[in-house]
């Protein structure tokens, strides 16, 4: 070992980085992927391990949820260290709910698909954005069933073809959209291969304390990358249309955020940290619904596909502050506690006699 003797001496070997709460990015990566090489969804695993990395979160304190689907898979390809539950198909809302009321401190993150989003699990999405519970919902959206040979999925754009020449006559779901009338409180799209713009959305989303909904376009290589297809690479990189530029400054952090000219909106988080958003579109502002849904809506009509922030709003109560939870996690309190006794019962069964 290099030994110093003077200020321009040799020291020491560096070892790796570490983020504020000393781990190395080595301790928030998972297992190699079997996904197909170039997969978006491979690009969103990485994001993601830079995003908890960089904001210092403790993988034991992270559950990662899923359905079934090519992105259902992705969790075991980031934080082995944390607890993971793989569901049934679409069913991932209701599991995570249960998870998340039982203890409430853990921060719960679902991956899930477009399939297993928008089609059989749809009726779930529906309720759990409705309810504003406190998890990080990241639909990897490529428009077709990579499981099952690559058909269309519910939100597949109309006019988008097949590698077999089929073309989609059915309108797509929104699901930013309907995330946002429902009730999420943090709603976004990005696309696999805007690595600044989807990591400053995955910090954000990181220190939001609600329903965070993020639809990330994430093509799929071997069924929708081809000509026609509305979600493949080239098709996004020629009509992204970002509304805002993103920033984020972590509680923790003294950094300067640098911006071009443009109006800029700050938002505070939960935790103290700021998402700071500058506008590309005149008179966006991301607090208002109405105006956020139109937007969504009106783009649809034009065929553009909108990426950025479209929709936060940091005072909305969560689903843990409106059922008054107490403050010790569910799953750890005694059975005295958490079931009424028998003379509950017989009282209520005698003032119904």
């Amino acid at each position: 070992m290099a030994t110093a003797t003077g200020s321009g001496a040799a020291s020491g070997p560096v070892g790796p980085k570490l983020n504020h709460i000393g781990l190395p990015v080595l301790e928030y990566r998972g297992g190699k992927s079997t996904l197909c090489a170039g997969c978006g969804h491979n690009a969103i695993s990485e994001r993601i391990i830079d995003a908890m990395f960089e904001m210092g979160v403790e993988p034991e304190r992270v559950m990662k949820m899923s359905g079934i689907g090519c992105s259902s898979k992705s969790p075991a390809y980031f934080m082995s260290r944390s607890f993971s539950f793989n569901s049934v198909h679409g069913r991932m809302p209701s599991v995570t709910t249960g998870a998340v009321l039982a203890n409430h401190t853990m921060m719960a993150l679902g991956v899930s698909g477009d399939g297993d989003t928008a089609s059989i699990g749809i009726g779930q999405f529906v309720h759990l954005m409705r309810r504003n519970l406190p998890m990080i919902y990241i639909i990897e959206d490529n428009g077709v069933y990579g499981l099952t040979k690559g058909q269309f999925s519910a939100t597949a754009d109309i006019g988008s073809k097949l590698k077999t020449g089929v073309i989609n006559d059915l309108p797509p779901i929104d699901t930013c959209a309907m995330a946002i009338q429902l009730g999420a409180t943090f709603v976004g799209r990005s696309f696999s291969g805007d690595k600044k713009q989807l990591l400053a959305m995955l910090k954000a989303a990181i220190a939001h304390k609600g329903t965070v909904m993020l639809d990330v376009i994430s093509p799929c290589v071997t069924f929708n990358d081809h000509e026609g297809s509305t979600k493949s690479y080239k098709f996004l990189q020629e009509n992204d249309e970002p509304i805002n530029e993103i920033g984020f400054v972590a509680s923790f952090d003294d950094i300067e955020v640098d911006y071009d000219s443009g109006e800029v909106f700050d938002v505070q988080m939960h935790d103290g940290s700021q998402l700071r958003l500058r506008k590309l579109l005149e008179d966006y502002d991301p607090t208002d619904k109405a105006n956020a849904v139109r937007t969504l809506m009106e783009a649809q009509e034009k065929n553009e596909v909108l990426t950025g922030v479209f929709y936060i709003d940091t005072q909305k109560p969560t689903f843990i502050d409106q059922l008054n939870l107490v403050d010790e996690p569910l799953g750890t309190l005694p059975e005295s506690l958490v079931r009424p006794p028998e003379s509950a019962l017989e009282s209520l069964m005698a003032n119904l006699q």
